[in-house]
């Protein structure tokens, strides 16, 4: 079977001959190539601007969103230094758990616009509205038009994806490197020429300076794809993949290389890992560690067995359960469905078919990511699975616009159907897991699914007319469901360190199983101001329920999935949201403090610290990044982070701890309360400092917080 519409054959590459005068740019601009259809440009400028306008909507409501990076996209606007290491402080004590190509965008915004929730988070909106870009450029060039809008509409309706480019994780760089290398790949596809392969060598060795070994994920399918289909012979191919790799390291491998080299003493020391080396860290905590849930200094320590791992069950239904499906997995099915038809019709397509060669990009790139994703043992979050998205939506575009225009022959009018009728079928699914939500939606979609999926299947009897009504029906109740999501999503505040998209829902699976708790004791860190509770901003202050921000009881009794408690009544809530996601009830074990969300800093702390900061390297020191950052951020003045992120990194050590002090270097300890890390490390190094620190110093309290005093020691 070959595929006769011109519309999937024929790359819409043409270019005006050397004699034809070429179109002035703003013309070119807003026409677009002279062989799209006259509506095809303005029709995409108007979905980019659509997206920038839904990105942007009540952006600053998520302050400095995650303070562990915000915290570090500050320190990289006042030193050059830091901006190079990523570290947590100006003054360079340690760096973030990642490289830090992602802070660099959101660095240079804060130091031309100062430090702001919009400085800090229009980078990454402009990233999401990139991603759209390249993906609708990426679908176009093989397809048609109609085909790329339709892939970019549902990229930015995703509503992970509406939550993650409107937020300060490296995942958004990480999906806007992946959709462009992806592009690269089928545009060497198209011509042979290696220049692309170098451009998506490029493009992957960058996103590895954004999340580490996540970007080569999807190398194996690229490499495969690339080797088998490309118009060139298979010595020239070789060639290519080998000149691909040597951009990868190239564009990845100089900063690791430098950081490397660079004398231990005079950098900051590289968070995250257990001996201060860039390439453990990216071999253990964020390599193997992740998949075997063996990450020495993570939350928690090690992996479980028998299919559950620290941070919930592993399996292939991963990715649809109730904490996790509602984020992603809206079109999935459709997405399979359509892959796997748009290879069985290309089944007889000559090697180099770039058709066929664009199916197996995406689709490898989704079944690679998902296979990972759902059997990872390590540390999960569900908005990683931001990266499934730029994948998805090519497929549905590519897949439902070669099914429709071969309408007429009874295999595609029904798989089309069939598609339809697994999307309606599972958004019912999804939608219902939120009972209380929009409680009509989901009859929308289920039927309007249904009524199209019939109609589908009769398309090519109907009239013009009939026929796009019956188009018009399957894309709302195919969008209805995560388009409600994603204006829930950009309706509200998001900060802290776990975040997820949409309302909450009710049977989640969980994060992580109980257990004996985290280790530590006493009151923890007050909760962040606004009422935050599991990363949602509530609208003003007020008292978390059992698990909160801090409280006594910690994480003892497991962390379950999204629960319909939780959170203070969100701001500018979509109509029918519920009132929260709920904490992390209370067990034994002791509290965790801000560890994961940070702390609120009253009036009285900021001046306490701000006050003669200027003598001082630091103005403070704290366990944890995220209290640490919190202070930080409110005053601008350098806080050290004691055991990085989670507390746990044994940097610095108690013998450089009482250097710094003895030289008045640092001014106050800030009292965590936990008296140590989280676990899974050397949370020792923390709990040590904090003993030495309560013996000998004098203790300051302002408000609910505790500081000490490193310039006076305590009174006999």
């Amino acid at each position: 079977m070959t595929i006769t519409s011109t519309a999937v054959q024929k790359p819409i590459t043409a270019a005006p001959d050397a004699g034809e005068p070429k179109q002035p740019v703003l013309r070119r601009l807003w026409r677009g190539r002279p062989e799209d259809p006259r509506w095809a440009r303005p029709a995409l400028l108007g979905l980019l601007l659509a997206t920038a306008v839904l990105y942007l909507y009540n952006l600053s409501a998520s302050g400095y969103a995650n303070s562990f990076y915000s915290a570090a996209v500050q320190a990289g606007s006042e030193s050059w230094k830091a901006f190079f290491f990523g570290s947590l402080d100006a003054a360079n004590a340690i760096t973030v758990d990642k490289p830090p190509a992602s802070l660099w965008p959101m660095a240079l915004s804060v130091k031309i616009f100062g430090l702001s929730s919009w400085a800090i988070l229009v980078p990454e909106v402009l990233m999401g509205v990139g991603t759209v870009a390249v993906v609708y450029a990426a679908v176009r060039r093989r397809f048609s038009p109609a085909a790329g809008l339709i892939s970019g509409a549902v990229l930015a309706l995703t509503p992970v994806a509406a939550l993650m480019f409107r937020f300060n994780n490296p995942d958004a760089m990480l999906a806007l490197l992946m959709a462009v290398a992806c592009y690269f790949v089928i545009r060497a596809l198209e011509d042979g020429r290696t220049k692309w392969l170098l451009w998506a060598g490029a493009a992957i060795g960058f996103a590895f300076l954004a999340k580490t070994l996540q970007a080569f994920l999807i190398l194996p399918p690229l490499a495969l794809v690339h080797g088998v289909c490309a118009p060139v012979t298979v010595k020239k191919r070789i060639g290519q993949l080998a000149a691909g790799l040597a951009a990868i390291v190239a564009s990845g491998g100089w900063w690791v290389a430098i950081v490397e080299l660079w004398p231990a003493s005079s950098r900051p020391y590289i968070g995250g890992s257990q001996n201060n080396s860039f390439l453990e860290l990216t071999f253990g905590y964020n390599g193997l560690g992740r998949l075997n849930g063996e990450e020495t200094g993570s939350v928690g320590g090690g992996g479980g067995g028998g299919g559950t791992g620290q941070w919930g069950e592993t399996g292939w239904d991963r990715l649809f359960s109730s904490n996790i499906g509602g984020q992603i997995s809206w079109l999935i099915p459709a997405a399979l469905i359509l892959l796997i038809a748009g290879l069985v019709a290309t089944r007889k397509a000559e090697r180099t078919s770039v058709t066929r060669g664009s199916f197996l990009v995406w689709g490898g790139a989704l079944l690679i990511t998902m296979l990972v994703f759902s059997y990872m043992q390590g540390i999960f979050h569900e908005y990683y699975t931001v990266a499934l998205a730029p994948y998805i939506a090519p497929l549905i575009g590519m897949g439902a616009v070669m099914l429709w225009e071969q309408r007429e022959k009874a295999w595609a009018s029904l798989t089309l159907a069939g598609a339809m009728t697994a999307t309606a079928g599972w958004g019912y699914v999804l939608l219902n897991r939120s009972s209380d939500y929009l409680p009509w939606l989901k009859w929308l979609v289920l039927v309007g699914g249904l009524v199209a999926a019939l109609g589908l299947i009769f398309a090519s009897r109907l009239g013009r007319q009939l026929a796009l009504g019956v188009v018009g029906l399957g894309l709302v109740a195919a969008l209805a469901g995560p388009t409600a999501y994603t204006l829930t999503t950009v309706s509200e505040g998001h900060s802290g360190s776990i975040v997820t998209a949409g309302p909450s829902v009710q049977g989640g699976r969980g994060g992580r199983p109980g257990g004996g708790g985290f280790p530590g004791g006493g009151d923890g860190m007050p909760g962040q101001q606004g009422g935050q509770q599991n990363g949602r901003q509530g609208g003003g202050m007020g008292q978390p329920p059992t698990g909160g921000n801090g409280g006594t009881g910690g994480f003892g009794g497991g962390m379950p999935g999204q629960q319909n408690q939780g959170q203070g009544q969100g701001q500018n809530q979509f109509p029918g949201q519920q009132n929260g996601e709920g904490g992390m009830p209370g067990g034994g074990g002791g509290g965790m403090g801000g560890l994961l969300s940070g702390a609120s800093v009253s009036d009285e702390a900021k001046s306490l610290l701000t006050e003669n900061a200027g003598d001082y390297t630091w103005s403070a020191a704290a366990i944890g990044a995220q209290n640490a950052a919190s202070y930080q951020l409110s005053t601008g003045e350098p806080v050290m982070a004691i055991g990085g992120f989670n507390g746990t990194d044994p940097s610095p050590t108690l013998a450089q701890f009482k250097e710094y002090v003895a030289d008045g270097k640092i001014h106050y300890f800030i009292s965590s309360g936990s008296g140590g890390g989280m676990g899974g490390g050397d949370s020792g190094t923390s709990s040590r400092i904090t003993e030495w620190v309560e013996a000998n110093f004098k203790e300051v309290t302002v408000g609910s917080a505790t500081f000490y005093d490193l310039t006076q020691e305590a009174s006999s």
